[in-house]
C-alpha cells in the first residue's frame, strides 16, 4: 500500500491538557499495526520551522505578525515534510496544526476565524488532517500541570482570559467538525484516555485500510 496516501492525524489542546504525553504512545500504536508512521511538531517541523518556533516562544510581537509566522512555518513543513510523507503513504502525527492557529491567533488574540481561514487557504492547498483529537482540560488543571513542568513561555504566560478564549475557540472547531475533531477529556486517568483513544484509533485505521482497498466490510 505504499502507492497509497497516507493518513494525517493531529492533536491538539491548551499548554498543559496532556496531548504530548500521549504522541509517542499513539505513533507506537500505529506502528504495531504495520504503518508507517511520522511523528512531527507544530511550530517546527523544518530546519526553518524549527527556528521561527524559538522566535514565537520567545519574542514579543504583534498578534498579525505571530499569525503570519505560524503560517510561514507551516508552509514550510506542508511542503517539505507532511505531503511527502503522505504521498509515499506514510501516516503523519503532528502535534498541533491549523486548529490551534484558529484556537489561539483566532481565539486567543482574537484575530478572528475569518483571518486565519483566509491565511490556511493560502498556504495550505487545502491540506486538512483526517482526524484530529483535542485534549480538553479546565483552564486551572492546565495551569497546575504547567506550574510542575517547566519555565513558561511566551504563550504560557499568558492571562486566563486569552486562554479561556483559546478553549472556547477550540470547542467551537469540534461543534463545526464532529467528524474529524474528536473531544477527550483529559482530566481522566492515562490508562482510560488510552483505552478510548485506542478504540478510535483501532477504529480510524480499519475504516482507512479498507477505503483503500476498496472494501465494504
Amino acid at each position: 500500500m505504499q502507492n497509497q496516501r497516507g493518513c494525517f492525524i493531529t492533536l491538539e489542546g491548551l499548554d498543559g491538557a496532556g496531548k504530548s504525553t500521549h504522541v509517542q504512545w499513539l505513533v507506537d500504536r500505529l506502528r504495531d499495526k504495520g504503518l508507517q508512521v511520522l511523528s512531527t511538531r507544530e511550530p517546527g517541523g523544518t530546519a526553518l520551522g524549527e527556528r521561527l518556533r524559538d522566535i514565537l516562544l520567545s519574542c514579543d510581537m504583534h498578534a498579525k505578525t505571530e499569525a503570519l509566522l505560524m503560517f510561514a512555518a507551516r508552509c514550510e513543513h506542508v511542503i517539505q515534510v507532511i505531503l511527502p510523507a503522505l504521498q509515499q503513504g506514510t501516516w503523519v502525527v503532528c502535534d498541533r496544526y491549523t486548529d490551534a492557529s484558529y484556537a489561539y491567533q483566532g481565539g486567543g488574540r482574537q484575530l478572528g476565524s475569518e483571518a486565519v481561514q483566509q491565511l490556511e487557504s493560502w498556504a495550505l492547498n487545502g491540506l486538512e488532517p483526517d482526524r484530529s483529537w483535542l485534549f480538553d482540560v479546565p483552564l486551572d488543571v492546565a495551569r497546575q500541570r504547567l506550574a510542575s513542568a517547566r519555565e513558561p513561555d511566551r504563550f504560557e504566560q499568558e492571562g486566563a482570559a486569552f486562554f479561556e478564549r483559546t478553549r472556547a475557540a477550540y470547542h467551537e472547531r469540534v461543534n463545526t467538525q464532529p467528524e474529524r475533531l474528536r473531544l477527550i477529556d483529559s482530566t481522566l486517568p492515562i490508562e482510560v484516555i488510552r483505552e478510548q483513544l485506542g478504540a478510535q484509533i483501532d477504529s480510524l485505521v480499519s475504516h482507512w485500510q479498507a477505503r483503500l482497498t476498496g472494501s465494504t466490510a
